[in-house]
């Protein structure tokens, strides 16, 4: 007998696979729609050799394993030519062993990108003009464990004087703390804190060199607002992304005009006429594992109550 699908998932990324997972706890019956000729296509096809996963498992955990063994349903490839990014399954460092390359983003993906480079020989530079906290994978766990039971602020403070411990006065190699906390930071700004691979032992010791704002662009000569300028074989653009939603029209209610929730925290999931978004807050898995259960638990109310209401008559 055939089981009628119930909700339809769009995208079969951490956040499309986490609410499928969710939903198959509920018995809720779904399919997920994917232009890719893979899931988790980002991770799988337009990564870059370093990248981390820094969060422990405890902050992202999900049901995976009631995922069933069957493949999603996909949508016909959308087959298009890309031009160099970050974001491709190639050894970026290995390709410009013994060049200039200059890394424009100081995200956790720009210092992993720069660190990639200069370990495969490249002379490296990144650009960093906006405070940053940089802590370890360790500082992070400690610092999420203590926030189930501490206000931010007093968990701030702590992982803020250990980091200070951990990694020194590192303003005198052009990179500051913000005022914030790293914690009240992130949720102020969306900004996640710097998670060291071995980057900023680099910057002490020379090995990748911090520059200034960038002024001009012209080919591949940089000139800096500080006045210096230099030529540079490559750049490399970590800047992010902004999210946009072109194809669903009737989302205008639901996300605005840069792909964010007009909804606030902590019900920014839930859109109208059963439209939910998974995974736009900026909180990386952590949010996508809150997100991904809160629309599944959801749906599964509204299921319950029809069925009560039917039931009835």
């Amino acid at each position: 007998m055939a089981v009628e699908t119930v909700v339809v998932i769009v995208g079969a990324g951490p956040s499309g696979l986490a609410t499928a997972a969710c939903l198959t706890r509920h018995s809720i019956p779904h399919v997920i729609l994917e232009r890719e000729d893979c899931y988790a296509s980002l991770w799988k096809k337009r990564t870059y050799d370093q990248l981390g996963l820094h969060l422990a498992k405890e902050f992202c955990s999900l049901p995976l394993k009631s995922v069933p063994p069957s493949a999603p349903t996909f949508m016909p490839k959308d087959y298009f030519l890309r031009r160099y990014c970050p974001f491709q399954p190639v050894q970026i460092g290995f390709k410009y062993k013994s060049k200039d390359v200059l890394v424009v983003g100081c995200g956790n993906s720009g210092m992993e990108i720069a660190y990639d480079l200069s370990d495969h020989g490249a002379s490296t530079s990144i650009v960093i003009r906006s405070p940053l906290h940089v802590l370890n994978k360790e500082l992070v766990h400690r610092g999420m464990s203590l926030l189930k039971y501490l206000p931010a602020y007093m968990v701030d403070t702590l992982i803020t004087m250990l980091a200070k411990m951990e990694f020194g006065d590192l303003s005198k190699y052009g990179i500051r703390r913000p005022f914030r906390g790293p914690f009240a930071n992130k949720n102020a700004t969306e900004r996640s804190p710097i998670i060291d691979v071995g980057t900023i032992k680099k910057i002490r010791n020379g090995e990748i060199q911090v520059v200034s704002e960038i002024s001009t662009i012209y080919k591949n000569n940089i000139l800096f607002k500080n006045g210096t300028q230099k030529n540079f074989d490559a750049i490399v653009f970590a800047t992010g992304y902004r999210a946009t939603n072109k194809w669903l029209k009737e989302a205008k209610s639901t996300l605005n005009g840069v792909g964010i929730q007009e909804n606030g925290f902590p019900q920014h999931w839930k859109g109208e006429k059963g439209l939910y978004c998974a995974g736009f807050t900026r909180r990386g898995l952590f949010g996508v594992s809150m997100d991904a259960k809160a629309i599944a638990e959801d749906i599964n109310q509204a299921i319950t109550k029809q069925k009560k209401k039917s039931s009835v008559f």
